[in-house]
């Protein structure tokens, strides 16, 4: 039997890996401010999961016996970060459109929300050792 495991935990697993992701992906658009036709790109994640709860509905929804059916009505899937590219603007005249201070706010918001999450998932841990341990 896992004990962390069911559809929070997951969401909160795939957040912290969305804010590792974030990390890379802001770090290197600060590595290459300078750089000339280099175009930025970010992380979706946060507004894609509030999209999949607000939908998340009550209805309907059928038993599966194997792993191989079909799956009948609304799923508790927790979407995957994805990476895009901003090709439409541009900053500078060498086409960069890479903001350094807009990326470092961004870096500092990645760092809050990814220090919330440790925090929560941490809280989440000492909840299920205390239930099994009875301390």
């Amino acid at each position: 039997m896992q004990l962390l495991n069911g559809v929070g935990f997951d969401r909160l697993d795939t957040a912290i890996q969305a804010a590792n992701l974030r990390q890379g992906v802001i770090s290197n658009n600060i590595a290459n401010v300078d750089t000339p036709y280099f175009k930025r790109s970010s992380v979706s994640f946060e507004g894609m999961l509030q999209a999949e709860m607000n939908n998340g509905m009550p209805a309907i929804q059928g038993k599966r016996t194997n792993a191989r059916h079909f799956v009948i009505g609304p799923t508790n899937e927790v979407p995957e970060p994805t990476v895009s590219t901003d090709q439409s603007t541009a900053m500078n005249n060498n086409q960069n459109n890479v903001d350094i201070d807009s990326e470092m706010t961004k870096l500092a918001e990645n760092q809050l929300r990814y220090n919330a999450y440790i925090e929560q998932m941490n809280y989440l841990i000492k909840m299920k050792r205390t239930a099994v341990e009875g301390r």
